[in-house]
């Protein structure tokens, strides 16, 4: 079992300091990653999403899940074989291809980022959803790969989000679906003034005064799990930490923190959690307890207990990917500015569906499911 050194007086510095060379290799990756998305997504989903899914929304799923598999695929590798970030898990040792409902604290922008490399070593890297604020939509090409991958976005008013969650939970009730519902039940990330206002209102309404983390929402859980619990293996509770200090998109970006990213993984069998809404908002909060304090020890030994030998991931397979992704970036952009003005056009009528699609939240269904609803419809005229 590894053990994790304490951490250090010096733990605000960053990982890396952001040098020249740095800098440029921190924009060729940001170059990367948007003209590989872009290509993926204008010339792979109007195929996967539009092509299949008016047959079938499961193969549809599955052709998304493999290609955007593949580019999800880089963002680990990025972390851990280029940034050279440390990624320790601890905690429960995780089986294989589970659907499961997963939960976690939200220090940064980013933890949702990390939560990657966790899904690419249990084979779940192109099926993990999460469920966002609706602003993160409007994401220039982020926001089409959003809509495609079927994250939720909510408006964080539960008058709102109540009906978006029940409608959108119904269609990933499949349990031949592969799935990864990642949730944060905090609403926000944490500050040290979101973290005074959630430490004011524990305090008033009788709730338990948390340090390291914010109260958590307990409604947007409960209805994630009811619509989904008789298709879900099991929860998933991840409490997240980082050294140096936590980081933000263009510390990504640019390698300069985190030096290392610590997961700690609690596996809870679905049955275990209670059925009723009070109860299971107080199993909730007494998990947030739990996490408060796992923080709290990080912060003085360095690291979760009961740590995993986890693998590191493959840099052979990072490198096929890698090298997948970016020979059909290469041949979409031959075919796009070289090639026949079909192609072209086809880029353009991709891009005005997919700007369309997200705005309006369209997901289209198999053909069936419209024959079907025009013959009901039709019956109900004639009744």
């Amino acid at each position: 079992m590894e053990v994790s050194r304490p951490l250090k007086s010096n733990s605000r510095l960053k990982h890396h300091h952001l040098t020249p060379l740095r800098f440029l290799r921190g924009v060729i990756c940001l170059v990367v990653f948007l003209s590989t998305a872009f290509m993926c997504l204008v010339y792979l989903s109007p195929l996967a999403v539009v092509g299949l899914r008016l047959f079938s929304v499961r193969f549809s799923r599955k052709a998304v899940s493999f290609f955007f598999g593949l580019w999800l695929a880089m963002w680990p590798f990025l972390f851990e074989k280029i940034n050279k970030t440390k990624v320790v898990f601890s905690g429960d040792s995780i089986p294989m291809r589970e659907r499961v409902l997963l939960i976690a604290n939200h220090r940064t922008e980013v933890d949702w980022m990390y939560l990657w490399d966790l899904a690419l070593r249990k084979g779940r890297l192109g099926c993990i959803k999460y469920i966002l604020k609706s602003s993160l939509m409007k994401l220039p090409i982020f926001g089409w790969g959003f809509h495609i991958l079927e994250f939720i976005a909510v408006e964080r008013k539960w008058e709102i989000d109540e009906q978006i969650l029940q409608q959108n939970l119904s269609t990933f009730q499949d349990p031949d679906d592969p799935l990864w519902l990642s949730i944060f039940p905090e609403g926000t990330d944490y500050t040290e003034q979101k973290c005074k206002s959630s430490q004011k209102f524990a305090a008033e309404v009788g709730l338990p005064v948390l340090t390291n983390v914010l109260l958590p929402k307990t409604k947007g859980f409960h209805t994630c799990l009811e619509a989904l619990r008789s298709s879900l293996d099991a929860v998933y509770d991840v409490t997240i930490a980082y050294k140096n200090q936590c980081p933000s998109f263009l510390d990504n970006v640019f390698g300069l923190n985190p030096s290392e990213v610590h997961m700690h993984v609690r596996r809870i069998p679905v049955d275990e959690i209670p059925v009723s809404e009070t109860k299971a908002a107080s199993w909730l909060m007494d998990k947030f307890q739990t996490k408060d304090q796992l923080l709290s020890d990080f912060k003085v030994q360095g690291h979760f207990p009961n740590q995993l030998n986890e693998e590191e991931i493959s840099t052979f397979k990072c490198l096929i990917t890698f090298t997948l992704i970016i020979s059909f970036t290469a041949m979409f952009a031959y075919f796009t500015f070289f090639s026949h003005i079909g192609f072209k056009l086809y880029v353009g009528i991709a891009c005005a569906y997919l700007s369309i699609a997200t705005r309006f939240k369209i997901q289209l269904m198999p053909l069936t499911n419209y024959v079907h609803a025009f013959y009901n419809s039709k019956k109900q005229k004639n009744g």
